[in-house]
């Protein structure tokens, strides 16, 4: 039997012991924010977020965790995991998960409640292929919370688990773990969306990040739903090996059928990726006038000013140019507009 328990960020207490029990865990916390932050300097790679949560784990302790991009399974359709990572589950357990992901109450409870933690303590269900999967993976005892990707179109979650001769998750614990994972999902996305040249209101839905062995840091939702028709029993974990070769600072475009191309461009050591239509030619007037005056070193609202445009229309012109090239930073944009500019000049 499966019970749900849907809470806030705060948790009521009372007393003297109270109080020094909380004392103690706001000291603790603050040592592993501390923690976290430190973690938020280091080089981004497939295991950030495995390490991230190293600090948690002092915290609250726990078996098993999965963290990842989930589809948000609303309007009777399933919830679907898109990416994943995980700490002593198998690595099949997403796929799995997919499998039964629409029987399970615990995810949608927690899917719905966006910045809130659910626990939930019992088998996932009596009888069917979801207790055999909670079983199998000894998940008795979970605590998850879902938070928004809004330029993803994906929501981002983080899930932990205890075995079925575990104590249950506290109160005290699920308020703990909720601030805690509130601080790493900022940290994260904020690190993602500065690699990938994003804005709060940027096109993620068009992009992705992995390594260099393929293994991806982060989805977008349009290129999800590319992938998943272009590779047959994709896992949502790792890319093929053929994909990620790029030479130069130009990207490598990879066809994907009709006028869809798929954009492979090296950011520092890991790749960013982009959807693009399968050929570039010459940019909108207004387009090639900005992104050419951003290429030479002038700032937004210098461009502005020159051009007679509002810096925020600058952005959005500058923005469109960087998806319409394929490129990521402003070295690959000369390169590229210089590459355009010789092939209309010839």
């Amino acid at each position: 039997m499966q019970t749900v328990v849907v809470i806030g960020s705060a948790a009521a207490g009372g007393g003297a012991r109270s109080g020094m029990l909380a004392g103690h865990w706001v000291q603790a916390f603050s040592r592993q924010v501390m923690a976290l932050q430190g973690q938020a300097r280091q080089p981004m790679s497939a295991r950030w977020l495995a390490q991230a949560l190293a600090p948690l784990a002092e915290l609250v302790p726990f078996s098993r965790a999965w963290w990842g991009q989930c589809s948000a399974g609303l309007d009777d359709a399933p919830p679907t995991n898109w990416l994943h990572g995980s700490l002593h589950l198998a690595l099949s357990f997403g796929a799995e998960w997919n499998e039964v992901g629409q029987a399970d109450r615990f995810a949608r409870q927690s899917l719905r409640h966006l910045g809130q933690v659910c626990r939930s303590s019992g088998h996932r269900s009596a009888g069917d292929a979801l207790e055999s999967f909670s079983r199998r993976h000894d998940i008795f005892h979970a605590m998850a919370i879902s938070m928004d990707l809004p330029a993803s179109g994906f929501r981002f979650f983080v899930s932990v688990y205890r075995g079925e001769h575990e104590r249950a998750f506290s109160e005290l614990e699920a308020m703990v773990f909720g601030e805690f994972c509130q601080h790493l999902m900022q940290l994260w996305q904020q690190r993602v969306w500065d690699l990938l040249g994003l804005s709060q209101a940027g096109e993620g839905d068009q992009r992705a990040l992995c390594d260099a062995q393929g293994r991806l840091i982060y989805l977008g939702r349009s290129v999800a739903q590319t992938l998943a028709r272009q590779l047959q029993d994709w896992q949502g974990e790792v890319l093929p090996g053929e994909w990620l070769t790029s030479t130069g600072p130009a990207p490598r475009l990879l066809p994907l059928g009709g006028r869809e191309a798929l954009r492979v461009q090296r950011q520092g050591e890991l790749l960013a990726l982009s959807l693009g239509p399968a050929s570039v030619g010459p940019l909108p007037p207004r387009e090639h006038a900005v992104a050419w005056r951003f290429a030479q070193g002038q700032s937004h609202k210098a461009i502005a000013q020159e051009l007679g445009l509002s810096p925020a229309t600058v952005r959005t012109y500058l923005r469109d140019a960087y998806q319409r090239l394929g490129v990521g930073s402003r070295v690959a944009l000369i390169h590229r507009l210089a590459a355009l500019d010789g092939a209309t000049a010839s």
